[in-house]
Protein backbone atom coordinates (compact mmCIF):
# COMPACT_ATOMS: atom_id res chain seq x y z
CA UNK A 1 0.00 0.00 0.00
CA UNK A 2 1.55 3.58 -1.40
CA UNK A 3 -1.63 5.42 0.31
CA UNK A 4 -3.63 5.16 3.43
CA UNK A 5 -6.63 5.60 1.35
CA UNK A 6 -7.95 2.58 -1.11
CA UNK A 7 -9.29 4.80 -3.90
CA UNK A 8 -5.64 6.84 -4.32
CA UNK A 9 -4.33 3.46 -3.92
CA UNK A 10 -6.90 2.33 -6.55
CA UNK A 11 -6.14 4.94 -9.21
CA UNK A 12 -2.20 4.08 -8.91
CA UNK A 13 -2.80 0.71 -9.84
CA UNK A 14 -5.63 1.54 -12.59
CA UNK A 15 -3.03 3.72 -14.18
CA UNK A 16 -0.62 0.66 -14.18
CA UNK A 17 -3.13 -1.39 -15.80
CA UNK A 18 -4.24 0.82 -18.44
CA UNK A 19 -0.55 1.93 -19.22
CA UNK A 20 0.63 -1.76 -19.39
CA UNK A 21 -2.75 -2.32 -22.05
CA UNK A 22 -1.82 0.71 -24.08
CA UNK A 23 2.14 -0.24 -24.22
CA UNK A 24 0.61 -3.77 -25.64
CA UNK A 25 -0.98 -2.29 -27.95
CA UNK A 26 1.77 0.10 -29.10
CA UNK A 27 5.37 -1.66 -28.58
CA UNK A 28 6.99 -4.50 -29.54
CA UNK A 29 7.72 -7.19 -27.10
CA UNK A 30 10.40 -6.33 -24.06
CA UNK A 31 14.02 -7.28 -25.56
CA UNK A 32 14.54 -10.95 -24.31
CA UNK A 33 17.31 -10.12 -22.28
CA UNK A 34 15.12 -8.19 -19.79
CA UNK A 35 11.56 -10.10 -20.49
CA UNK A 36 10.97 -11.99 -17.25
CA UNK A 37 9.29 -14.96 -19.48
CA UNK A 38 12.50 -15.47 -21.54
CA UNK A 39 14.30 -15.71 -18.09
CA UNK A 40 12.06 -18.14 -16.76
CA UNK A 41 12.38 -20.46 -19.85
CA UNK A 42 16.18 -20.40 -19.81
CA UNK A 43 15.49 -21.46 -16.12
CA UNK A 44 13.83 -24.50 -16.80
CA UNK A 45 16.01 -25.58 -19.67
CA UNK A 46 18.89 -25.45 -17.02
CA UNK A 47 16.50 -27.37 -14.66
CA UNK A 48 15.19 -30.11 -17.09
CA UNK A 49 15.63 -34.02 -16.51
CA UNK A 50 13.54 -35.76 -18.83
CA UNK A 51 15.46 -39.24 -18.80
CA UNK A 52 14.92 -39.59 -14.62
CA UNK A 53 14.97 -43.22 -14.55
CA UNK A 54 11.63 -43.81 -12.61
CA UNK A 55 8.58 -42.74 -13.21
CA UNK A 56 8.20 -41.67 -9.38
CA UNK A 57 11.67 -39.81 -9.46
CA UNK A 58 10.53 -37.72 -12.38
CA UNK A 59 6.96 -36.62 -10.75
CA UNK A 60 8.54 -35.71 -7.56
CA UNK A 61 11.73 -33.95 -9.12
CA UNK A 62 8.99 -31.88 -11.55
CA UNK A 63 7.07 -31.12 -8.45
CA UNK A 64 9.78 -29.84 -6.51
CA UNK A 65 11.01 -27.72 -9.24
CA UNK A 66 7.72 -26.45 -10.22
CA UNK A 67 6.55 -25.58 -6.08
CA UNK A 68 10.18 -23.47 -5.89
CA UNK A 69 10.14 -21.61 -9.40
CA UNK A 70 6.63 -20.35 -9.03
CA UNK A 71 6.59 -19.92 -5.39
CA UNK A 72 10.24 -18.49 -5.22
CA UNK A 73 9.22 -15.91 -8.78
CA UNK A 74 6.11 -14.70 -6.62
CA UNK A 75 7.85 -13.96 -3.47
CA UNK A 76 10.96 -12.23 -5.57
CA UNK A 77 8.25 -9.85 -7.01
CA UNK A 78 6.59 -9.06 -3.93
CA UNK A 79 9.89 -8.18 -2.45
CA UNK A 80 10.36 -6.25 -5.50
CA UNK A 81 6.73 -4.68 -5.50
CA UNK A 82 7.03 -3.28 -1.74
CA UNK A 83 10.85 -2.39 -1.90
CA UNK A 84 9.63 0.07 -5.30
CA UNK A 85 6.57 1.50 -3.22
CA UNK A 86 9.05 2.53 -0.53
CA UNK A 87 10.50 4.50 -2.77
CA UNK A 88 7.86 6.40 -4.17
CA UNK A 89 4.63 6.34 -5.97
CA UNK A 90 6.63 6.57 -9.29
CA UNK A 91 8.81 4.19 -8.98
CA UNK A 92 6.20 1.92 -8.16
CA UNK A 93 4.59 2.93 -10.95
CA UNK A 94 7.27 2.06 -13.63
CA UNK A 95 8.36 -1.14 -11.91
CA UNK A 96 4.55 -2.23 -12.10
CA UNK A 97 4.11 -1.39 -15.69
CA UNK A 98 7.17 -3.33 -16.55
CA UNK A 99 6.13 -6.41 -14.95
CA UNK A 100 3.02 -6.20 -15.76
CA UNK A 101 3.37 -5.29 -19.45
CA UNK A 102 5.68 -8.40 -19.13
CA UNK A 103 3.16 -10.96 -18.29
CA UNK A 104 0.64 -11.14 -20.94
CA UNK A 105 0.34 -10.08 -24.72
CA UNK A 106 -2.97 -9.28 -27.32
CA UNK A 107 -0.72 -7.72 -29.70
CA UNK A 108 1.54 -10.46 -30.50
CA UNK A 109 -1.32 -13.34 -30.31
CA UNK A 110 -3.24 -11.46 -32.70
CA UNK A 111 0.10 -10.96 -35.14
CA UNK A 112 0.99 -14.27 -34.93
CA UNK A 113 -2.46 -15.32 -36.12
CA UNK A 114 -2.31 -12.96 -38.99
CA UNK A 115 0.90 -13.99 -40.50
CA UNK A 116 -0.55 -17.50 -40.68
CA UNK A 117 -3.45 -16.17 -42.31
CA UNK A 118 -1.55 -14.10 -44.82
CA UNK A 119 0.81 -16.97 -45.61
CA UNK A 120 -2.02 -19.42 -46.73
CA UNK A 121 -3.93 -16.27 -48.81
CA UNK A 122 -0.64 -16.09 -50.93
CA UNK A 123 -1.03 -19.83 -51.33
CA UNK A 124 2.56 -20.64 -49.42
CA UNK A 125 2.04 -23.65 -47.13
CA UNK A 126 5.27 -24.33 -45.99
CA UNK A 127 5.24 -20.63 -44.52
CA UNK A 128 2.20 -20.87 -43.36
CA UNK A 129 3.42 -24.10 -41.41
CA UNK A 130 6.32 -22.23 -40.11
CA UNK A 131 4.63 -19.43 -38.60
CA UNK A 132 2.03 -21.37 -37.25
CA UNK A 133 4.74 -22.35 -34.71
CA UNK A 134 4.62 -19.27 -33.20
CA UNK A 135 0.56 -20.78 -31.92
CA UNK A 136 1.16 -24.06 -31.65
CA UNK A 137 3.70 -26.77 -30.85
CA UNK A 138 1.79 -29.87 -32.91
CA UNK A 139 3.85 -31.12 -35.61
CA UNK A 140 2.31 -29.58 -38.68
CA UNK A 141 5.19 -31.00 -41.56
CA UNK A 142 2.15 -32.71 -43.12
CA UNK A 143 -0.91 -30.48 -42.21
CA UNK A 144 -3.28 -29.08 -45.10
CA UNK A 145 -4.78 -25.33 -45.60
CA UNK A 146 -7.98 -26.45 -43.61
CA UNK A 147 -5.85 -28.26 -40.89
CA UNK A 148 -3.25 -25.22 -40.87
CA UNK A 149 -6.31 -22.73 -40.57
CA UNK A 150 -7.81 -24.61 -37.92
CA UNK A 151 -5.03 -24.73 -35.43
CA UNK A 152 -4.40 -21.14 -35.97
CA UNK A 153 -8.10 -20.37 -35.02
CA UNK A 154 -7.46 -23.56 -32.22
CA UNK A 155 -4.83 -21.70 -30.50
CA UNK A 156 -6.24 -17.68 -30.63
CA UNK A 157 -9.22 -19.15 -28.93
CA UNK A 158 -7.81 -21.09 -26.26
CA UNK A 159 -4.60 -17.89 -25.54
CA UNK A 160 -7.48 -15.68 -24.90
CA UNK A 161 -7.03 -17.36 -21.15
CA UNK A 162 -3.44 -17.73 -20.97
CA UNK A 163 -2.36 -14.38 -22.93
CA UNK A 164 -4.31 -11.81 -21.35
CA UNK A 165 -7.22 -13.02 -19.95
CA UNK A 166 -5.90 -14.75 -17.33
CA UNK A 167 -3.00 -12.22 -16.50
CA UNK A 168 -5.01 -9.54 -15.94
CA UNK A 169 -6.97 -11.27 -13.52
CA UNK A 170 -4.75 -12.40 -11.46
CA UNK A 171 -3.26 -8.56 -11.59
CA UNK A 172 -6.49 -7.52 -10.53
CA UNK A 173 -6.84 -10.24 -7.68
CA UNK A 174 -2.67 -9.48 -6.39
CA UNK A 175 -1.36 -6.98 -8.37
CA UNK A 176 2.44 -7.59 -10.42
CA UNK A 177 3.66 -10.32 -8.87
CA UNK A 178 0.33 -12.11 -9.24
CA UNK A 179 0.47 -11.79 -12.81
CA UNK A 180 3.96 -12.84 -13.07
CA UNK A 181 3.47 -16.07 -10.88
CA UNK A 182 0.68 -16.54 -13.56
CA UNK A 183 3.22 -16.13 -16.15
CA UNK A 184 5.58 -18.33 -14.72
CA UNK A 185 3.47 -21.11 -13.82
CA UNK A 186 1.74 -20.89 -17.23
CA UNK A 187 5.34 -21.42 -19.19
CA UNK A 188 6.02 -24.49 -16.57
CA UNK A 189 3.11 -25.73 -18.43
CA UNK A 190 3.91 -25.23 -21.98
CA UNK A 191 7.64 -26.08 -21.52
CA UNK A 192 6.83 -29.67 -19.49
CA UNK A 193 2.96 -30.04 -19.37
CA UNK A 194 3.47 -32.44 -22.64
CA UNK A 195 2.98 -36.15 -22.90
CA UNK A 196 5.88 -38.42 -23.93
CA UNK A 197 9.26 -37.44 -22.69
CA UNK A 198 7.97 -35.15 -19.62
CA UNK A 199 4.70 -37.01 -18.98
CA UNK A 200 5.61 -37.71 -15.52
CA UNK A 201 7.77 -34.32 -15.01
CA UNK A 202 5.22 -32.00 -16.10
CA UNK A 203 2.31 -33.34 -14.34
CA UNK A 204 2.37 -30.74 -11.18
CA UNK A 205 3.37 -27.94 -13.63
CA UNK A 206 -0.11 -28.95 -16.36
CA UNK A 207 -1.97 -29.19 -12.62
CA UNK A 208 -0.97 -25.83 -11.70
CA UNK A 209 -1.74 -24.22 -14.75
CA UNK A 210 -5.30 -26.19 -14.67
CA UNK A 211 -5.99 -24.80 -11.26
CA UNK A 212 -5.04 -21.09 -12.50
CA UNK A 213 -7.09 -20.80 -15.44
CA UNK A 214 -10.22 -23.10 -14.30
CA UNK A 215 -12.34 -19.80 -13.96
CA UNK A 216 -10.81 -17.48 -16.12
CA UNK A 217 -11.76 -19.73 -19.25
CA UNK A 218 -14.69 -20.02 -18.32
CA UNK A 219 -15.36 -16.79 -18.38
CA UNK A 220 -13.57 -15.95 -21.13
CA UNK A 221 -15.74 -18.43 -22.97
CA UNK A 222 -18.55 -16.21 -22.12
CA UNK A 223 -16.51 -13.21 -22.73
CA UNK A 224 -16.33 -14.42 -26.39
CA UNK A 225 -20.01 -15.41 -26.37
CA UNK A 226 -20.66 -11.67 -25.67
CA UNK A 227 -18.11 -10.79 -28.52
CA UNK A 228 -19.52 -12.96 -31.09
CA UNK A 229 -22.89 -10.97 -30.30
CA UNK A 230 -21.19 -7.73 -30.05
CA UNK A 231 -20.19 -8.57 -33.80
CA UNK A 232 -23.73 -10.08 -35.39
CA UNK A 233 -22.21 -13.35 -35.13
CA UNK A 234 -24.63 -16.23 -33.81
CA UNK A 235 -24.20 -16.38 -30.09
CA UNK A 236 -26.73 -18.99 -29.63
CA UNK A 237 -24.74 -21.56 -32.16
CA UNK A 238 -21.53 -20.57 -29.95
CA UNK A 239 -23.02 -21.31 -26.68
CA UNK A 240 -24.77 -24.95 -28.10
CA UNK A 241 -21.65 -25.75 -29.18
CA UNK A 242 -19.24 -24.36 -26.56
CA UNK A 243 -21.61 -26.47 -24.09
CA UNK A 244 -22.08 -29.90 -26.22
CA UNK A 245 -17.75 -30.16 -27.12
CA UNK A 246 -16.17 -28.35 -24.24
CA UNK A 247 -15.57 -31.55 -22.38
CA UNK A 248 -13.98 -33.28 -26.10
CA UNK A 249 -10.35 -31.72 -25.07
CA UNK A 250 -8.13 -33.58 -22.92
CA UNK A 251 -7.73 -30.14 -21.30
CA UNK A 252 -10.61 -29.07 -18.98
CA UNK A 253 -10.24 -25.56 -19.61
CA UNK A 254 -9.01 -25.20 -23.52
CA UNK A 255 -12.44 -26.86 -24.98
CA UNK A 256 -14.32 -24.47 -23.43
CA UNK A 257 -12.97 -20.94 -25.47
CA UNK A 258 -12.37 -23.50 -28.49
CA UNK A 259 -15.45 -25.18 -29.35
CA UNK A 260 -17.20 -21.40 -28.17
CA UNK A 261 -14.88 -20.29 -31.35
CA UNK A 262 -16.19 -23.23 -33.72
CA UNK A 263 -19.91 -22.29 -32.91
CA UNK A 264 -19.64 -18.71 -33.34
CA UNK A 265 -17.34 -19.38 -36.96
CA UNK A 266 -19.42 -22.19 -37.98
CA UNK A 267 -16.42 -23.86 -38.61
CA UNK A 268 -15.29 -27.45 -37.35
CA UNK A 269 -11.78 -27.50 -35.77
CA UNK A 270 -9.80 -30.67 -35.54
CA UNK A 271 -6.49 -31.66 -34.20
CA UNK A 272 -6.19 -34.91 -35.86
CA UNK A 273 -5.97 -38.30 -33.79
CA UNK A 274 -6.96 -35.77 -30.52
CA UNK A 275 -10.46 -34.21 -31.22
CA UNK A 276 -12.78 -32.31 -33.54
CA UNK A 277 -15.05 -28.89 -32.34
CA UNK A 278 -17.97 -28.30 -34.39
CA UNK A 279 -17.90 -31.99 -36.38
CA UNK A 280 -20.84 -30.85 -38.43
CA UNK A 281 -19.64 -27.41 -39.69
CA UNK A 282 -17.49 -27.19 -42.79
CA UNK A 283 -13.50 -26.95 -42.60
CA UNK A 284 -11.95 -23.26 -41.53
CA UNK A 285 -10.14 -21.50 -44.52
CA UNK A 286 -7.35 -18.25 -44.13
CA UNK A 287 -10.03 -15.50 -43.64
CA UNK A 288 -11.61 -17.73 -40.75
CA UNK A 289 -8.60 -16.63 -39.09
CA UNK A 290 -9.42 -12.69 -38.99
CA UNK A 291 -12.85 -13.40 -37.61
CA UNK A 292 -11.08 -14.86 -34.53
CA UNK A 293 -8.88 -12.13 -34.70
CA UNK A 294 -11.76 -10.13 -34.44
CA UNK A 295 -13.17 -12.22 -31.78
CA UNK A 296 -10.22 -12.25 -29.35
CA UNK A 297 -9.88 -8.34 -29.67
CA UNK A 298 -13.48 -8.34 -28.49
CA UNK A 299 -12.62 -10.76 -26.10
CA UNK A 300 -10.25 -8.14 -24.70
CA UNK A 301 -12.88 -5.38 -24.86
CA UNK A 302 -15.12 -6.84 -22.80
CA UNK A 303 -12.26 -8.53 -20.02
CA UNK A 304 -10.93 -4.85 -19.58
CA UNK A 305 -13.86 -3.56 -17.61
CA UNK A 306 -14.53 -7.31 -16.26
CA UNK A 307 -10.88 -7.04 -14.25
CA UNK A 308 -11.51 -2.87 -13.75
CA UNK A 309 -14.02 -4.19 -11.68
CA UNK A 310 -12.25 -6.85 -9.85
CA UNK A 311 -9.69 -4.28 -9.20
CA UNK A 312 -11.76 -1.63 -7.37
CA UNK A 313 -13.46 -4.13 -5.63
CA UNK A 314 -10.12 -5.71 -4.06
CA UNK A 315 -9.10 -2.48 -3.24
CA UNK A 316 -12.42 -1.40 -1.79
CA UNK A 317 -12.50 -4.78 0.46
CA UNK A 318 -8.57 -3.94 1.52
CA UNK A 319 -10.08 -0.44 2.92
Amino acid sequence: MIYSDWWANLLVDLSVFLLAVILDRTLPEPPERIHPVVWTGKLLNRLERPTLPRDRAAFLYGMLVACTVVAGVGALCWLIMVGLAELGVIAYLIGSVALLRSSFTMRGLVAAGELTRKSLLEGDLDQARSRAGALVSRDRSTLSEPLIAAAAIESIAENTTDSFISPWLMFALLGPAGAITYRVANTLDSMWGKRGRFEYLGKTAARFDDALNFLPARLCSLLMIGAGAIFALPWQRGAAVMRRDQQITESPNAGWTMAAMAGLLGRRLEKQGHYILGAEFPEPAASDIDTANRLAKGVAMLGLPVAIALLTLRHWLAG
